[in-house]
């Protein structure tokens, strides 16, 4: 899926390097706790590496009385020579079952310490990782989030994070535990028999030379899946979302076709991918299998060929050999497990790192502007915009707003009305042109001392899964950490903020009043009520400009009427744009602006422009005709 489409495939040119690497890099404030988990990890494997050679000593020196050394004897750890008599043997076993002992009190240790440093290392960096993608996200630009779908996001949030988590977790000691198993081993058979142990260790760097051929072939495999399970997510997500439309066209079929589409095609590429793991898997388990009837075959015959003590083996050397053998190849195996890991973390990394690496088109510039007030004066000077690269969207808007004037704005869908207000909060940049606040251009403010005295109430406003307080409270932060922490004065202007908007009535009369949870989106309010809340919202933050973008359309006549008075009274002293449903709204506007086609085609007051019996006079006069708009038109 291309961006345009809404998908994140794009956002891996943004990966600069190696994108594991960058993953690693998240790791450096861990160093401490990693070394230590890392240093106990190795002693665990070495630790398990001490029965089989236990079990050697046992079956030579105990069992078949033989005078061979062996390793422990080498290290001080065993007395030498023949094993005679019932109490040295007795000694002898004694030895052996303390030094297994301290092997696995060590192991156990060991274990533990390794697996919660390492494991509660990989969940610190998980969180660091996802609370910096987050935020990082957040602060992307507005057209960002118009080009991408939010299954995508969620989709980078949660599984992608996760998968990186799950490969620190599981992989890295995994590493360490091939490193340390096949070197001990290595250096325990070598000890005993140096063909051997070269026989042994042959299939170790063709495993290896395997895996990288193996990750090269399987990475566009596993790219193309994490494309597909993006855009099955985004499907999800959007049949979620959208299922009173769903079941108010009675389209269940129909999107049950879209998503049973690309279910099968994330189902084949994922059978595909597992046919090529499954073989090569296989393969793995064919070269060690090889070997080890090699071993059985050459050590075998040699030590039923060779007079007594001139075979390359002693019968505890040749059970250590082949107990090893079952440890040194289940970890060589798992290689093969690590390399596909690892190439899912890395697809993932991709897109996480690609994220974390795109950067902001609306930034702060290098020594923003930031006044301690505005007073609210707005100027459109000559603007044109469009999105991205499509055709202007405005062309040569000009408008004079003095600090303190309501400004109506009326004219057909999609004539520019709330993308020119859009422009005033910089969600987006000018073309050419530009937008003053005070005579500043909008593009020298800091973006959060600008947009700190510019509220919106939209058409369809977004509310969060909380408590009608809650949602009002967001409007101050101030107010919104005394309203969770139960502050009786945040709660006062919160209910000042909902008597202004005309909300206070129908909030009192909720089950739980302001207590009470709406529900995602606000979903247990009517649209009205949303609107009303949002508008309680927007006047909690005391903007000195304040944009209404259609904010009365989802109400009733009666309820319009009695938020519009308060309206009147609340932008007295502040800079209002009306973006209106029904131009019965702005007719009191101290300039009414009329678009059509991103052009402003006339301006006035409402009894000038129906005196020249233009746009506007037509558009009023046809909603004249309609009779009272209801709240659903």
């Amino acid at each position: 899926m291309t961006d345009e489409d809404g998908g994140f495939e794009g956002v891996r040119e943004n990966v600069d390097g190696n994108p594991i690497a960058k993953l690693v890099g998240y790791a450096k404030p861990y160093w401490l706790r990693l070394s230590v988990g890392v240093l106990a990890a190795f002693l665990t494997r070495f630790a398990r590496l001490v029965p089989p050679i236990i079990v050697a000593a046992a079956i030579d020196r105990v069992v078949l009385n033989s005078g061979d050394p062996g390793l422990l004897t080498d290290a001080g750890l065993l007395p030498g020579g023949a094993i005679t008599g019932e109490a040295a043997k007795i000694a002898f076993l004694q030895r052996l079952v303390a030094i297994a002992a301290i092997a696995y009190l060590v192991r156990s240790a060991t274990r533990f310490a390794s697996r919660y440093l390492l494991q509660s290392s990989a969940q610190k960096i998980q969180r660091d990782l996802r609370n910096d993608t987050y935020d990082h996200l957040q602060r992307l630009s507005m057209d960002f989030f118009a080009n991408h779908q939010t299954g995508g996001m969620m989709s980078i949030l949660n599984s992608d994070i996760n998968r990186l988590e799950s490969f620190l977790n599981t992989e890295f000691r995994q590493l360490i535990r091939v490193v340390a198993t096949v070197g001990g081993i290595a250096v325990v058979l070598y000890t005993y028999s140096p063909l051997l142990a070269l026989v042994a260790l042959a299939p170790v760097p063709i495993i290896g030379v395997a895996s990288g051929f193996f990750l090269t072939w399987i990475e566009p495999r596993y790219r193309s899946i994490r494309q597909t399970v993006s855009r099955l997510n985004t499907r999800l997500e959007n049949n979620l979302s959208g299922a009173p439309v769903i079941k108010a066209f009675d389209r269940y079929e129909f999107e049950r076709g879209r998503v049973v589409e690309q279910s099968q095609q994330y189902h084949d590429e994922k059978v595909a991918a597992l046919r090529i793991r499954r073989a090569f898997f296989a393969g793995l388990r064919l070269l060690t299998g090889v070997v080890f009837v090699a071993i059985l075959y050459i050590a075998g015959m040699d030590f039923i060929t060779s007079a007594d003590g001139e075979a390359i083996l002693s019968a505890g050397t040749f059970a250590l050999f082949f107990l090893y053998l079952r440890r040194l190849y289940s970890p060589m195996r798992r290689v093969g497990k690590s390399a596909n890991k690892y190439q899912l973390a890395k697809s993932s990394a991709e897109r996480v790192f690609g994220l974390l690496g795109r950067a902001p088109t609306i930034t702060d510039p290098d020594e923003p502007y930031t006044p301690e007030s505005i007073d609210g004066d707005v100027e459109f000077d000559e603007v044109t915009f469009g999105y991205g690269d499509g055709e202007p969207v405005l062309e040569g808007v000009s408008l004079d707003v003095p600090a303190g004037a309501t400004v109506g704005l009326a004219g057909a869908t999609g004539a520019g009305k709330s993308t020119l207000l859009k422009l005033v909060p910089r969600f987006h940049d000018v073309n050419s042109g530009s937008v003053r606040v005070d005579g500043v251009d909008v593009r020298e403010y800091g973006l959060q001392s600008l947009r700190a005295d510019v509220a919106v109430v939209e058409q369809n406003p977004y509310l969060f899964s909380g408590t009608v307080g809650e949602n009002i409270a967001y409007g101050d932060r101030e107010v919104l950490d005394g309203e969770a922490a139960g502050s009786a004065s945040a709660r006062q202007r919160v209910r000042e903020a909902a008597r202004s908007a005309q909300a206070h009535e129908f909030v009192r009369d909720l089950p739980e009043g302001y207590d009470t949870e709406i529900g995602e989106r606000g979903i247990k309010l009517s649209g009205g009520q949303r609107q009303r809340v949002a508008i309680a919202r927007a006047l909690l933050n005391d903007p000195e400009i304040i944009i209404f973008d259609e904010a009365t359309s989802d109400v009733d006549t009666e309820t319009e009427r009695e938020i519009q008075a308060s309206i009147e009274r609340l932008v007295e002293d502040r800079t209002a744009f009306v973006i209106a449903h029904r131009l019965s709204t702005i007719q009191d506007a101290d300039t009414i602006v009329v678009m059509d086609d991103g052009e402003v085609v006339e301006r006035g007051s409402h009894a000038d422009l129906l005196a020249t019996d233009g746009e506007y006079a037509d558009l009023w006069a046809a909603q004249a005709d309609e009779g009272p708009v209801s709240a659903d038109d």
